[in-house]
């Protein structure tokens, strides 16, 4: 049986305009590995509603799991979790419970839960808190989309708190070389492998390291033999290559 599939929306300005470099994707994209979902697609939109609006409905549509960051704080700009009560056409309200522990959060702090810290408790009819550890402001999931903070310490705890409620598959095992050879050497051999193992997937990645050309190739699967016998071929006709 197929592993479970999964988008990523990418939600914020400053990620488009080259302002923040995004390192949520790569720390997602690991833990859905090793719990056997399948990462398919991401997608990065600007602050826009419709635009959020539209790529929750399509990925949520197309995939078993959605994943967003960013654009649930309590600024004007945090305009997501309206966005996604609306791609569900859902209501949206400051709730009890969510208000609750931010109280909590801020009482312990010295701090007032103004108006504008309690946008945070905004939660769409139906869904369920996701537990934030961290800074207290819930994330949700609301149907299969599990809304998350874009501050990476955060939505890392985001998703430590889902990943084990959701079912995965079989983790992704993966082995790579180092081969100094150009990609147009080694593109034969690589393909007559990856034929001769359908169930696995081979990358190449090609490389330049003090002036030499070079390729890291990437070999996956479910099945740990399977890969590693792969990659003792892929040993025996590149000698040179090296594990990486």
């Amino acid at each position: 049986m197929p592993n479970p599939t999964a988008a990523m929306l990418v939600i914020g300005d400053e990620i488009l305009s080259g302002r923040t470099r995004d390192s949520n994707m790569h720390h997602l994209a690991g833990q859905l590995t090793a719990r056997g979902i399948d990462l398919s697609e991401v997608r990065v939109v600007h602050d826009d509603a419709v635009a959020i609006v539209t790529a929750v409905r399509a990925l949520s549509a197309a995939y078993i799991h959605v994943f967003t960051c960013g654009g649930i704080g309590p600024t004007h700009d945090d305009i997501t979790a309206e966005a996604v009560a609306r791609a569900f056409d859902t209501p949206i309200g400051v709730r009890d419970d969510a208000r609750a522990r931010l109280q909590a959060h801020y009482d312990r702090q010295g701090l007032e839960l103004n108006d504008a810290r309690l946008r945070m408790a905004r939660i769409p009819d139906g869904a369920a808190l996701i537990d934030n550890p961290v800074s207290a402001a819930p994330g949700f999931t609301l149907s299969n989309v599990h809304v998350m903070a874009g501050v990476p310490q955060v939505f890392q705890a985001m998703v430590a708190s889902v990943l084990p409620t959701l079912t995965g598959g079989a983790p992704l095992v993966s082995r790579s070389l180092r081969v100094p050879r150009g990609e147009g050497d080694i593109a034969q051999p690589l393909t007559d492998l990856a034929e001769a193992a359908p169930d696995l997937s081979f990358g190449s990645y090609p490389f330049i390291r003090h002036g030499v050309f070079g390729v890291n190739v990437v070999v996956r699967g479910e099945d740990p033999g399977a890969v590693d016998a792969a990659i003792a071929r892929l040993a025996e006709t590149f000698p040179d290559a090296v594990p990486e």
